[in-house]
């Protein structure tokens, strides 16, 4: 016992270490920290590694632990995607760990950028901004992806649930209206205000929860042919 006590806490010192090296790449950390050790600690690696990086609600399901060299193989392709991600305005990203513990990207889009007050259809600078993603898209179709849309409490649940939904669908739409694969699009859903991000007291608060977000995760077959090389 006192052995297993030992090497969880050489894990979780690792993951604390590896969490602070702003400098290493989402690649080595996805080796470091994925297969043995991501098993072993399972969620809590993920909450290690900076802030809002965990989303057990995303990751294929292929039912075993990924090994590390798996882990590396797809870190550098997020690491790829995430930095043209981030060249296109008004897109805000962060990486995180999917249900597999491996790296993952969530893609922000403000809906002041995307979207007038209240509505859903998407603004022309909207149109660029995802046109460019898109792209990225087309250029990983092993990549998995889940919409999310969200709202500020303004109006009742009704309202907010409609209202971010169609916000989401709106993006999913025009995402497959430049070739982004239907097979791509794993979920597509409204959070209404029950997911906020800043206070809603405040006008910049409810700017700040009138969102978008793009989830980007490996897919079974990617996890599949990086576990091949």
């Amino acid at each position: 016992m006192k052995q297993k006590n030992g090497l969880m806490a050489v894990i979780l010192s690792s993951a604390i270490v590896l969490s602070g090296c702003s400098s290493m790449s989402n690649a080595v950390k996805g080796g470091l920290i994925g297969g043995g050790a991501g098993a072993a600690v399972g969620a809590g690696v993920g909450a290690l590694i900076g802030k809002n990086t965990k989303s057990a609600a995303i990751g294929a399901a292929v039912g075993t632990a990924v090994g590390a060299t798996t882990g590396v193989i797809i870190g550098k392709k997020m690491d790829k995607a995430r930095a043209q991600a981030a060249a296109i305005e008004g897109a805000r990203v962060d990486s995180i760990r999917d249900a597999n513990n491996l790296k993952a990207l969530k893609v922000t889009f403000d809906s002041g950028i995307l979207f007038k007050t209240g509505k859903s259809t998407l603004n022309p600078s909207a149109q660029d901004a995802l046109t460019k993603f898109a792209k990225i898209l087309n250029d990983n179709p092993t990549m998995d992806i889940a919409i999310m849309g969200h709202t500020d409490n303004a109006g009742s649940l009704e309202v907010n649930q409609k209202l971010s939904q169609e916000r989401a669908q709106s993006v999913a739409d025009f995402l497959k209206s430049k070739n982004v694969s239907t097979s791509q699009l794993k979920e597509i859903v409204g959070k209404n205000f029950a997911e906020p991000v800043a206070d809603n007291a405040t006008a910049a608060g409810k700017a700040a929860n009138r969102r978008v977000e793009v989830y980007m995760y490996a897919s079974e077959k990617m996890i599949k042919e990086a576990e091949a090389k």
